[in-house]
Protein backbone atom coordinates (compact mmCIF):
# COMPACT_ATOMS: atom_id res chain seq x y z
CA UNK A 1 0.00 0.00 0.00
CA UNK A 2 1.11 3.39 -0.58
CA UNK A 3 2.96 5.81 1.99
CA UNK A 4 0.06 8.22 3.10
CA UNK A 5 1.10 11.93 3.50
CA UNK A 6 -1.00 14.31 6.31
CA UNK A 7 -2.53 17.02 6.62
CA UNK A 8 -2.42 18.60 9.80
CA UNK A 9 -5.81 19.80 9.75
CA UNK A 10 -7.73 16.21 10.17
CA UNK A 11 -7.21 13.73 12.71
CA UNK A 12 -4.84 10.87 11.55
CA UNK A 13 -7.49 8.24 11.53
CA UNK A 14 -10.07 10.26 9.37
CA UNK A 15 -6.74 11.01 6.92
CA UNK A 16 -5.74 7.15 6.67
CA UNK A 17 -9.51 5.98 6.58
CA UNK A 18 -10.18 8.64 3.67
CA UNK A 19 -7.40 6.90 1.59
CA UNK A 20 -8.66 3.71 2.00
CA UNK A 21 -11.90 4.58 0.89
CA UNK A 22 -10.57 6.32 -2.42
CA UNK A 23 -9.15 3.17 -2.94
CA UNK A 24 -12.47 1.17 -2.54
CA UNK A 25 -14.31 4.05 -4.86
CA UNK A 26 -11.33 3.37 -7.15
CA UNK A 27 -11.74 -0.08 -6.98
CA UNK A 28 -7.88 -0.95 -5.81
CA UNK A 29 -9.66 -2.87 -2.95
CA UNK A 30 -12.85 -4.73 -4.62
CA UNK A 31 -15.91 -6.06 -2.38
CA UNK A 32 -15.06 -8.69 -0.74
CA UNK A 33 -10.92 -7.86 -0.39
CA UNK A 34 -8.97 -8.51 2.65
CA UNK A 35 -7.84 -5.48 4.29
CA UNK A 36 -4.52 -4.90 6.13
CA UNK A 37 -4.55 -6.16 9.65
CA UNK A 38 -4.24 -3.63 12.01
CA UNK A 39 -0.51 -4.17 12.56
CA UNK A 40 0.39 -4.11 8.77
CA UNK A 41 -2.00 -0.61 8.51
CA UNK A 42 -0.03 0.57 11.28
CA UNK A 43 3.19 0.01 10.08
CA UNK A 44 2.75 1.01 6.57
CA UNK A 45 0.96 4.50 7.34
CA UNK A 46 3.81 5.51 10.46
CA UNK A 47 0.48 5.32 12.91
CA UNK A 48 -0.51 3.90 16.17
CA UNK A 49 -2.45 0.46 16.45
CA UNK A 50 -5.21 2.66 18.45
CA UNK A 51 -5.26 5.42 14.65
CA UNK A 52 -5.66 2.00 12.62
CA UNK A 53 -8.01 0.89 14.73
CA UNK A 54 -9.65 4.19 14.69
CA UNK A 55 -9.94 4.21 10.94
CA UNK A 56 -11.21 0.53 10.46
CA UNK A 57 -14.03 1.67 13.32
CA UNK A 58 -14.93 4.73 11.26
CA UNK A 59 -15.23 2.65 7.85
CA UNK A 60 -17.18 0.10 9.59
CA UNK A 61 -19.53 2.42 11.14
CA UNK A 62 -19.92 3.83 7.70
CA UNK A 63 -20.81 0.63 6.46
CA UNK A 64 -18.29 0.20 3.48
CA UNK A 65 -15.64 -2.58 5.25
CA UNK A 66 -16.96 -5.16 8.06
CA UNK A 67 -15.26 -7.00 10.52
CA UNK A 68 -14.92 -11.02 10.24
CA UNK A 69 -13.93 -12.74 13.75
CA UNK A 70 -10.77 -14.39 13.74
CA UNK A 71 -10.29 -13.51 10.03
CA UNK A 72 -9.94 -9.42 9.95
CA UNK A 73 -11.42 -6.68 8.16
CA UNK A 74 -12.96 -6.92 4.60
CA UNK A 75 -14.21 -4.82 1.91
CA UNK A 76 -18.31 -4.42 1.88
CA UNK A 77 -19.63 -1.56 -0.22
CA UNK A 78 -18.39 0.80 -3.19
CA UNK A 79 -19.85 3.64 -3.80
CA UNK A 80 -20.38 2.37 -7.50
CA UNK A 81 -23.05 0.34 -6.40
CA UNK A 82 -25.37 2.99 -6.08
CA UNK A 83 -28.54 2.27 -7.72
CA UNK A 84 -29.49 4.58 -10.93
CA UNK A 85 -30.20 8.43 -10.13
CA UNK A 86 -34.09 9.55 -10.03
CA UNK A 87 -35.25 10.68 -13.61
CA UNK A 88 -33.71 14.24 -14.42
CA UNK A 89 -35.36 17.25 -14.92
CA UNK A 90 -39.20 17.20 -14.86
CA UNK A 91 -40.28 19.27 -17.79
CA UNK A 92 -42.99 21.42 -16.29
CA UNK A 93 -45.53 23.59 -18.13
CA UNK A 94 -43.57 27.13 -18.74
CA UNK A 95 -46.75 29.02 -18.09
CA UNK A 96 -47.48 30.21 -14.50
CA UNK A 97 -50.46 28.35 -12.63
CA UNK A 98 -52.55 28.51 -9.69
CA UNK A 99 -51.17 26.40 -6.93
CA UNK A 100 -53.10 23.84 -5.05
CA UNK A 101 -51.11 21.65 -2.59
CA UNK A 102 -53.09 22.67 0.68
CA UNK A 103 -55.52 19.62 0.54
CA UNK A 104 -52.33 16.82 -0.35
CA UNK A 105 -50.40 18.22 2.46
CA UNK A 106 -52.89 18.58 4.77
CA UNK A 107 -54.52 14.77 3.89
CA UNK A 108 -50.88 13.41 5.73
CA UNK A 109 -49.49 16.45 8.11
CA UNK A 110 -51.62 14.80 11.06
CA UNK A 111 -49.27 11.64 11.33
CA UNK A 112 -45.85 13.34 9.66
CA UNK A 113 -44.37 14.38 13.10
CA UNK A 114 -46.14 11.48 14.92
CA UNK A 115 -43.74 10.39 18.06
CA UNK A 116 -45.17 6.57 17.96
CA UNK A 117 -43.60 5.72 14.38
CA UNK A 118 -40.43 4.74 13.10
CA UNK A 119 -40.32 8.58 11.05
CA UNK A 120 -38.61 8.83 7.90
CA UNK A 121 -40.92 11.55 7.12
CA UNK A 122 -40.25 14.61 9.27
CA UNK A 123 -37.01 16.94 7.59
CA UNK A 124 -34.91 17.16 11.45
CA UNK A 125 -32.12 15.75 12.82
CA UNK A 126 -32.47 13.35 15.65
CA UNK A 127 -32.20 14.89 18.84
CA UNK A 128 -29.93 12.76 19.94
CA UNK A 129 -27.62 14.59 17.43
CA UNK A 130 -28.29 17.80 18.90
CA UNK A 131 -26.65 19.51 21.75
CA UNK A 132 -29.69 19.51 24.42
CA UNK A 133 -27.42 19.89 27.12
CA UNK A 134 -25.08 23.12 26.14
CA UNK A 135 -28.70 24.63 24.76
CA UNK A 136 -29.89 24.84 27.65
CA UNK A 137 -27.11 26.04 30.06
CA UNK A 138 -27.25 28.68 27.46
CA UNK A 139 -31.04 29.72 28.26
CA UNK A 140 -30.27 29.69 31.78
CA UNK A 141 -26.94 32.06 30.67
CA UNK A 142 -29.27 34.13 29.07
CA UNK A 143 -32.42 34.63 31.66
CA UNK A 144 -29.16 35.54 34.19
CA UNK A 145 -27.91 38.19 31.70
CA UNK A 146 -31.07 39.91 31.20
CA UNK A 147 -31.98 42.53 32.69
CA UNK A 148 -35.26 41.40 33.04
CA UNK A 149 -35.15 37.90 32.50
CA UNK A 150 -36.07 37.99 28.50
CA UNK A 151 -39.82 38.73 29.47
CA UNK A 152 -39.63 42.01 27.28
CA UNK A 153 -39.78 42.35 23.92
CA UNK A 154 -36.89 42.39 21.77
CA UNK A 155 -36.17 44.43 18.46
CA UNK A 156 -37.95 44.12 15.92
CA UNK A 157 -34.76 43.58 14.09
CA UNK A 158 -33.40 40.37 16.56
CA UNK A 159 -30.59 40.51 19.14
CA UNK A 160 -27.93 42.49 18.54
CA UNK A 161 -25.49 39.85 20.10
CA UNK A 162 -27.27 37.09 17.90
CA UNK A 163 -27.23 39.44 14.96
CA UNK A 164 -23.37 39.68 15.73
CA UNK A 165 -23.30 36.04 15.66
CA UNK A 166 -25.35 35.36 12.47
CA UNK A 167 -22.46 37.81 10.78
CA UNK A 168 -19.76 35.72 11.42
CA UNK A 169 -21.62 32.96 10.85
CA UNK A 170 -21.71 34.53 7.13
CA UNK A 171 -17.84 34.25 6.70
CA UNK A 172 -18.41 29.98 6.06
CA UNK A 173 -19.58 31.20 2.70
CA UNK A 174 -17.79 34.03 2.24
CA UNK A 175 -19.54 36.51 3.12
CA UNK A 176 -18.96 40.30 4.55
CA UNK A 177 -22.05 41.10 6.57
CA UNK A 178 -22.84 43.68 8.87
CA UNK A 179 -24.75 42.88 11.97
CA UNK A 180 -27.51 46.19 10.91
CA UNK A 181 -28.17 43.87 7.45
CA UNK A 182 -29.88 40.93 9.65
CA UNK A 183 -33.27 40.27 10.32
CA UNK A 184 -34.57 37.84 12.51
CA UNK A 185 -37.12 35.39 11.84
CA UNK A 186 -39.07 32.98 13.46
CA UNK A 187 -37.64 30.09 11.17
CA UNK A 188 -36.64 30.48 7.62
CA UNK A 189 -40.39 29.77 5.91
CA UNK A 190 -40.91 33.37 7.58
CA UNK A 191 -37.94 34.91 6.16
CA UNK A 192 -39.02 33.30 2.88
CA UNK A 193 -43.06 35.02 3.72
CA UNK A 194 -41.65 38.01 4.72
CA UNK A 195 -39.39 38.22 1.76
CA UNK A 196 -42.21 37.35 -0.54
CA UNK A 197 -44.38 39.91 0.95
CA UNK A 198 -41.96 42.90 0.39
CA UNK A 199 -41.64 41.87 -3.30
CA UNK A 200 -44.49 40.70 -4.66
CA UNK A 201 -48.80 41.26 -5.32
CA UNK A 202 -51.71 39.72 -5.13
CA UNK A 203 -51.62 37.44 -8.57
CA UNK A 204 -48.11 38.16 -9.20
CA UNK A 205 -45.98 35.19 -10.86
CA UNK A 206 -43.03 33.79 -8.82
CA UNK A 207 -40.46 31.04 -9.66
CA UNK A 208 -39.46 28.15 -7.85
CA UNK A 209 -37.61 25.04 -8.50
CA UNK A 210 -39.51 21.33 -9.50
CA UNK A 211 -39.60 19.62 -6.88
CA UNK A 212 -39.15 21.59 -4.30
CA UNK A 213 -40.20 22.07 -0.37
CA UNK A 214 -43.65 21.65 0.44
CA UNK A 215 -43.73 24.92 2.78
CA UNK A 216 -42.27 27.13 -0.10
CA UNK A 217 -45.44 26.07 -2.54
CA UNK A 218 -47.48 26.77 0.80
CA UNK A 219 -46.45 30.34 1.41
CA UNK A 220 -47.13 31.03 -2.24
CA UNK A 221 -50.23 29.81 -2.55
CA UNK A 222 -51.36 31.62 0.92
CA UNK A 223 -50.36 35.04 -0.33
CA UNK A 224 -52.16 34.36 -3.74
CA UNK A 225 -49.62 34.10 -5.95
CA UNK A 226 -48.68 31.87 -8.98
CA UNK A 227 -45.94 29.89 -9.92
CA UNK A 228 -43.88 28.60 -12.85
CA UNK A 229 -41.97 25.79 -11.76
CA UNK A 230 -38.45 25.26 -13.42
CA UNK A 231 -36.94 22.27 -14.33
CA UNK A 232 -34.34 20.72 -11.62
CA UNK A 233 -31.80 17.93 -11.97
CA UNK A 234 -31.23 16.08 -8.69
CA UNK A 235 -27.40 16.86 -8.97
CA UNK A 236 -26.87 19.75 -10.31
CA UNK A 237 -30.12 21.68 -9.03
CA UNK A 238 -32.07 24.73 -11.14
CA UNK A 239 -31.80 24.46 -14.98
CA UNK A 240 -30.66 27.90 -15.79
CA UNK A 241 -32.03 27.04 -19.67
CA UNK A 242 -35.23 26.36 -18.83
CA UNK A 243 -35.52 29.18 -16.12
CA UNK A 244 -34.83 32.18 -18.54
CA UNK A 245 -37.18 30.19 -21.12
CA UNK A 246 -39.89 30.66 -18.53
CA UNK A 247 -38.47 34.36 -17.98
CA UNK A 248 -39.15 35.29 -21.67
CA UNK A 249 -42.74 33.25 -21.37
CA UNK A 250 -43.98 34.86 -17.92
CA UNK A 251 -43.17 37.93 -16.14
CA UNK A 252 -41.55 36.58 -12.95
CA UNK A 253 -41.95 38.67 -10.10
CA UNK A 254 -39.96 36.71 -8.26
CA UNK A 255 -37.90 33.45 -7.47
CA UNK A 256 -37.26 31.03 -4.76
CA UNK A 257 -34.86 28.60 -5.12
CA UNK A 258 -32.67 26.03 -2.40
CA UNK A 259 -29.37 26.47 -4.56
CA UNK A 260 -27.38 23.88 -1.96
CA UNK A 261 -28.88 20.55 -0.84
CA UNK A 262 -32.60 21.18 -2.56
CA UNK A 263 -35.32 19.49 -0.32
CA UNK A 264 -36.24 17.26 -1.05
CA UNK A 265 -33.67 16.12 -4.58
CA UNK A 266 -30.72 16.72 -2.73
CA UNK A 267 -29.28 18.70 -5.22
CA UNK A 268 -26.57 21.35 -5.04
CA UNK A 269 -26.17 23.57 -7.62
CA UNK A 270 -21.94 24.23 -8.81
CA UNK A 271 -20.41 27.85 -7.74
CA UNK A 272 -20.25 28.62 -11.44
CA UNK A 273 -23.84 27.94 -11.84
CA UNK A 274 -25.11 29.98 -8.47
CA UNK A 275 -23.36 32.95 -10.12
CA UNK A 276 -24.86 32.48 -13.49
CA UNK A 277 -27.83 32.63 -11.67
CA UNK A 278 -27.21 35.87 -10.40
CA UNK A 279 -26.28 36.99 -13.18
CA UNK A 280 -29.71 36.33 -15.05
CA UNK A 281 -31.55 37.93 -12.02
CA UNK A 282 -29.39 40.90 -12.07
CA UNK A 283 -29.96 41.35 -15.93
CA UNK A 284 -33.72 40.87 -15.53
CA UNK A 285 -33.82 42.71 -12.24
CA UNK A 286 -35.54 39.42 -10.53
CA UNK A 287 -35.74 39.66 -6.54
CA UNK A 288 -34.03 36.27 -6.08
CA UNK A 289 -35.12 34.71 -2.66
CA UNK A 290 -32.58 32.05 -1.49
CA UNK A 291 -33.04 29.56 0.97
CA UNK A 292 -29.91 28.43 2.47
CA UNK A 293 -30.95 26.54 5.38
CA UNK A 294 -29.04 23.24 4.52
CA UNK A 295 -25.88 25.10 3.61
CA UNK A 296 -23.75 24.61 6.67
CA UNK A 297 -24.67 20.52 6.73
CA UNK A 298 -22.23 19.69 3.60
CA UNK A 299 -20.27 16.18 3.50
CA UNK A 300 -16.85 17.79 1.50
CA UNK A 301 -14.27 19.69 2.78
CA UNK A 302 -15.68 22.72 1.74
CA UNK A 303 -18.92 24.69 2.40
CA UNK A 304 -20.68 25.57 -0.80
CA UNK A 305 -20.93 29.18 -1.83
CA UNK A 306 -24.30 31.01 -1.64
CA UNK A 307 -26.08 32.93 -4.53
CA UNK A 308 -25.57 35.80 -2.17
CA UNK A 309 -22.06 36.08 -2.14
CA UNK A 310 -22.42 36.88 -6.05
CA UNK A 311 -24.86 39.60 -5.62
CA UNK A 312 -23.61 42.99 -6.25
CA UNK A 313 -27.28 44.79 -6.27
CA UNK A 314 -28.97 43.73 -3.45
CA UNK A 315 -31.29 41.67 -5.46
CA UNK A 316 -30.76 38.19 -3.56
CA UNK A 317 -32.26 37.81 -0.35
CA UNK A 318 -31.24 35.71 1.84
CA UNK A 319 -33.10 33.23 4.08
CA UNK A 320 -31.26 30.64 6.31
CA UNK A 321 -31.89 29.19 9.98
CA UNK A 322 -30.36 26.94 12.83
CA UNK A 323 -33.77 24.65 12.81
CA UNK A 324 -32.22 21.70 10.44
CA UNK A 325 -28.16 22.22 12.36
CA UNK A 326 -28.91 23.30 16.21
CA UNK A 327 -32.59 23.65 17.63
CA UNK A 328 -35.90 23.01 15.65
CA UNK A 329 -38.12 23.94 18.02
CA UNK A 330 -36.58 27.71 19.03
CA UNK A 331 -37.47 29.15 15.60
CA UNK A 332 -34.55 30.57 15.14
CA UNK A 333 -34.19 32.17 11.91
CA UNK A 334 -32.52 35.05 9.96
CA UNK A 335 -32.53 37.16 6.56
CA UNK A 336 -30.23 39.10 4.47
CA UNK A 337 -32.59 41.11 2.30
CA UNK A 338 -30.50 43.56 0.77
CA UNK A 339 -31.64 46.21 -0.95
CA UNK A 340 -35.15 45.69 0.35
CA UNK A 341 -34.14 46.02 3.90
CA UNK A 342 -36.76 48.30 4.92
CA UNK A 343 -39.70 46.49 3.38
CA UNK A 344 -38.64 43.55 4.94
CA UNK A 345 -38.65 45.09 8.36
CA UNK A 346 -41.89 46.81 8.26
CA UNK A 347 -43.38 43.48 7.42
CA UNK A 348 -41.36 41.86 10.37
CA UNK A 349 -42.58 44.66 12.41
CA UNK A 350 -46.33 44.40 11.72
CA UNK A 351 -46.09 40.75 11.20
CA UNK A 352 -45.05 39.84 14.78
CA UNK A 353 -43.44 43.17 16.39
CA UNK A 354 -40.04 40.78 17.11
CA UNK A 355 -39.28 36.62 17.56
CA UNK A 356 -39.14 35.58 21.44
CA UNK A 357 -36.86 37.10 23.63
CA UNK A 358 -35.57 34.03 25.53
CA UNK A 359 -34.11 32.08 22.41
CA UNK A 360 -32.98 34.10 20.72
CA UNK A 361 -30.37 35.18 23.41
CA UNK A 362 -30.21 31.48 24.39
CA UNK A 363 -28.80 31.44 20.96
CA UNK A 364 -26.47 34.30 20.75
CA UNK A 365 -25.06 32.76 23.79
CA UNK A 366 -24.53 29.39 22.42
CA UNK A 367 -22.81 30.42 19.14
CA UNK A 368 -20.61 32.71 20.72
CA UNK A 369 -19.82 29.82 23.83
CA UNK A 370 -21.05 26.33 22.68
CA UNK A 371 -18.68 24.99 19.97
CA UNK A 372 -21.46 25.34 16.93
CA UNK A 373 -18.43 24.86 15.14
CA UNK A 374 -17.28 21.49 16.61
CA UNK A 375 -20.74 20.78 16.68
CA UNK A 376 -21.61 20.98 12.68
CA UNK A 377 -18.48 18.89 12.27
CA UNK A 378 -19.61 16.19 14.05
CA UNK A 379 -23.09 16.27 13.02
CA UNK A 380 -21.92 16.07 9.51
CA UNK A 381 -19.81 13.27 9.80
CA UNK A 382 -22.84 11.43 11.18
CA UNK A 383 -25.17 12.56 8.70
CA UNK A 384 -22.68 11.34 6.07
CA UNK A 385 -22.79 8.24 7.66
CA UNK A 386 -26.32 7.52 8.00
CA UNK A 387 -26.39 8.58 4.37
CA UNK A 388 -24.38 5.44 3.20
CA UNK A 389 -26.15 3.05 5.61
CA UNK A 390 -29.26 4.21 4.15
CA UNK A 391 -28.66 4.07 1.17
CA UNK A 392 -27.02 0.37 1.76
CA UNK A 393 -30.28 -0.66 3.12
CA UNK A 394 -32.20 0.65 0.31
CA UNK A 395 -30.25 -1.32 -1.96
CA UNK A 396 -30.50 -4.57 -0.08
CA UNK A 397 -34.74 -4.61 0.55
CA UNK A 398 -36.03 -2.16 -2.56
CA UNK A 399 -36.45 -3.41 -5.98
CA UNK A 400 -33.82 -3.40 -8.01
CA UNK A 401 -35.56 -0.67 -10.10
CA UNK A 402 -35.56 1.62 -7.43
CA UNK A 403 -33.17 5.12 -7.85
CA UNK A 404 -32.07 7.46 -5.37
CA UNK A 405 -30.53 10.33 -5.10
CA UNK A 406 -26.81 11.08 -4.23
CA UNK A 407 -26.64 14.15 -1.78
CA UNK A 408 -23.65 15.80 -0.53
CA UNK A 409 -25.27 17.32 2.24
CA UNK A 410 -28.52 17.47 4.11
CA UNK A 411 -30.14 14.27 5.55
CA UNK A 412 -32.89 13.76 2.59
CA UNK A 413 -33.03 10.75 0.54
CA UNK A 414 -35.84 11.22 -3.03
CA UNK A 415 -36.24 8.07 -4.03
CA UNK A 416 -38.12 7.33 -7.71
CA UNK A 417 -40.19 3.70 -7.57
CA UNK A 418 -41.33 1.60 -10.20
CA UNK A 419 -44.41 3.25 -11.80
CA UNK A 420 -47.02 0.66 -10.71
CA UNK A 421 -46.21 2.16 -7.22
CA UNK A 422 -48.66 5.09 -6.14
CA UNK A 423 -46.76 7.09 -3.36
CA UNK A 424 -49.94 7.78 -1.40
CA UNK A 425 -51.14 4.47 -1.28
CA UNK A 426 -47.81 3.34 -0.29
CA UNK A 427 -47.80 6.07 2.32
CA UNK A 428 -51.60 4.70 3.78
CA UNK A 429 -50.40 0.87 3.98
CA UNK A 430 -46.64 1.64 5.53
CA UNK A 431 -48.46 3.52 8.30
CA UNK A 432 -50.51 0.39 8.87
CA UNK A 433 -47.07 -0.54 9.79
CA UNK A 434 -45.79 2.44 12.13
CA UNK A 435 -44.20 3.58 9.43
CA UNK A 436 -44.53 7.54 8.00
CA UNK A 437 -43.05 8.47 4.45
CA UNK A 438 -43.34 11.65 2.78
CA UNK A 439 -45.34 11.23 -0.77
CA UNK A 440 -43.53 13.01 -3.70
CA UNK A 441 -46.81 14.39 -4.98
CA UNK A 442 -46.29 17.07 -2.63
CA UNK A 443 -43.28 18.62 -3.76
CA UNK A 444 -45.11 20.31 -7.06
CA UNK A 445 -48.00 22.27 -7.66
CA UNK A 446 -48.41 20.03 -10.43
CA UNK A 447 -48.94 16.03 -10.76
CA UNK A 448 -46.29 15.45 -11.18
CA UNK A 449 -43.62 12.29 -8.81
CA UNK A 450 -46.61 10.63 -8.32
CA UNK A 451 -44.50 7.25 -8.03
CA UNK A 452 -41.92 8.90 -5.96
CA UNK A 453 -41.50 9.34 -2.04
CA UNK A 454 -38.44 11.29 0.39
CA UNK A 455 -36.73 9.22 3.44
CA UNK A 456 -35.31 11.50 5.80
CA UNK A 457 -32.00 9.81 7.24
CA UNK A 458 -31.74 12.11 9.71
CA UNK A 459 -32.35 9.06 12.62
CA UNK A 460 -29.05 7.80 13.82
CA UNK A 461 -28.59 3.99 12.01
CA UNK A 462 -30.46 1.17 14.26
CA UNK A 463 -32.32 -1.97 14.53
CA UNK A 464 -35.98 0.07 14.05
CA UNK A 465 -34.49 1.70 10.71
CA UNK A 466 -33.66 -1.14 9.57
CA UNK A 467 -36.58 -3.27 10.20
CA UNK A 468 -38.32 0.32 8.82
CA UNK A 469 -36.96 0.01 5.29
CA UNK A 470 -37.02 -3.53 5.10
CA UNK A 471 -40.64 -3.36 5.87
CA UNK A 472 -40.95 -0.60 3.70
CA UNK A 473 -39.04 -2.86 0.62
CA UNK A 474 -41.50 -5.63 1.21
CA UNK A 475 -44.65 -3.10 0.78
CA UNK A 476 -43.22 -1.91 -2.04
CA UNK A 477 -42.55 -4.90 -3.66
CA UNK A 478 -46.20 -6.26 -3.40
CA UNK A 479 -47.02 -3.69 -4.86
CA UNK A 480 -45.21 -4.00 -7.97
Amino acid sequence: MPKATFNGDDHLYLQVAEGLEKMIADEVLRIGDKLPSVRMLSEEYGISMGTAFQAYYHLEGRGLIESRPKSGYYVRFNYRRFPELPKTKMQPELHSHEVSVKEMIKSIYTDIAARDVTNFALAVPDASLLPAAKLSKSVVQALRNSTYHCVNYELTQGNIELRQQISKLAFNWGGKINPDEVIVTSGCLEGIMVCLKAVTNYGDTVAVETPTYFGINQAIESLGLKVVEIASDPVEGVDLDYFQKAIKRSKIKACVFVPSFNNPFGSCMSDENKKKLVDIITRHNIPLIEDDIYGELYFGRNRPRTCKYYDTKGLVMYCSSISKSLAPGYRIGWVIPGKFFDEVKQIKRIQNISCPTITQAAVAHFLKHGRYEYHLKTLRKALHTQSLRYVQAIIKYFPADTKVSRPHGGFILWLELNKKVNAFRLRTEAMKHNISIVPGKIFSSGSNYANCIRICFGKPWCKEVDEGLMTLGKIIKHMI
